[in-house]
């Protein structure tokens, strides 16, 4: 079973899509200011957290005050949370917005999303609690004689490149992959391959933003340093004081996963300026990789048009770019 938005509801929606601290917020807010019908639901996989605020440079009070803001601070940090949750949201928000009279404008930069949006994703099976409680217990068994990776090897028997993207410690999507397999026979991942819409199917205005790398880089390190300033590493100490453990996803966050790792499970935990230093820096990296990443992902997507930015560009010049294009 394919879930996605009607087709109708796409062609009317706006994407606006880029690599972390590229300025979307920014391009967002002078786009509102030419278009005060629009309203901004989140393409950000992190920001779907309650909590998580500061690392996921979550829209203020203030900015969601003036433009109407969806798909943020909807479950709690140990809740799991899918694709398959974030296209039932996607759809639901972008159809009111739409009966409202206004226009969806999808913002931000996790490219599963967006492709997931456009393509649809593929719900697989139903649950077979026969097949999950027999792997359930076959991996319990492995565990108490030392085998942490069992559910790992399985799937690697049958899916690889599921079994390349999960985690070992993910028991949960471990076995929903395996049990996929062993429904249809055929691996997950096959199953969730989509081709790209045809020019008939896909929405025309579908942006993202292309800045120079070293201008990008430069943003991103003073992206992370202003996040410390701001709190950081007090908003994870709050999540590791919350009663329920932050779940896996939630813990992988870029600038979560960093603070995470040096405090471990104590709240408390004093954190010397060496440590702190290496935190920043761990962050800036990666934070750089991932929008390296990110670039490459949207270039191959096929249905992006890519919208090119220079050091000297502003986000009122980058909006009206975007204008020119929405009103030709």
């Amino acid at each position: 079973m394919k879930q996605q938005l009607p087709p109708d509801v796409l062609k009317q929606c706006i994407f606006l899509a880029g690599p972390s601290a590229v300025g979307k917020t920014d391009v967002t807010i002078e786009l509102h200011a030419r278009k005060p019908n629009i309203e901004i639901l989140s393409l950000d996989s992190m920001c779907v957290y309650r909590g998580m605020d500061i690392g996921t440079a979550k829209p203020d009070a203030d900015l969601r005050a003036k433009i109407p803001h969806h798909l943020i601070d909807l479950v709690e940090p140990h809740e799991d949370y899918s694709v398959a949750d974030y296209i039932a949201h996607a759809r639901a928000a972008a159809e009111e917005v739409l009966a409202r009279g206004n226009q969806p404008v999808f913002v931000g930069g996790t490219g599963m999303y967006l492709r997931c949006i456009l393509r649809g994703v593929f719900e697989g099976p139903p649950a077979n609690e026969e097949i999950r409680n027999r792997l359930e217990k076959q991996a319990d068994e492995a565990e108490a004689k030392g085998d942490n990776y069992w559910l790992m090897r399985q799937l690697e028997r049958v899916d690889v490149d599921a079994a390349l993207r999960l985690h070992p410690n993910d028991k949960r999507r471990l076995i929903r992959a395996i049990e996929v397999y062993e429904l249809t026979g055929k691996p997950l991942t096959e199953q969730q391959k989509q081709p790209p819409l045809t020019d008939e199917e896909k929405p025309p205005h579908v942006y993202w933003l292309s800045p120079p790398r070293d201008w990008l880089y430069d943003r991103i390190n003073r992206r992370v340093e202003l996040m410390i300033e701001a709190g950081l590493i007090a908003e994870v100490r709050q999540l590791l004081a919350l009663p329920n453990r932050v779940s896996h996803t939630a813990r992988q966050g870029l600038g979560y996963k960093e603070v995470f790792d040096v405090l471990g499970e104590d709240a408390e935990a004093a954190l010397t300026e060496e440590q702190l230093a290496s935190v920043v820096d761990t962050i800036q990296t990666r934070t750089r990789q991932f929008a390296k990443r990110q670039h490459t992902w949207f270039r191959n997507l096929e249905e992006c048009s890519e919208i090119e930015m220079t050091e000297v560009d502003s986000p009122t010049t980058i909006a009206d770019r975007i204008v020119s294009r929405l009103d030709a």
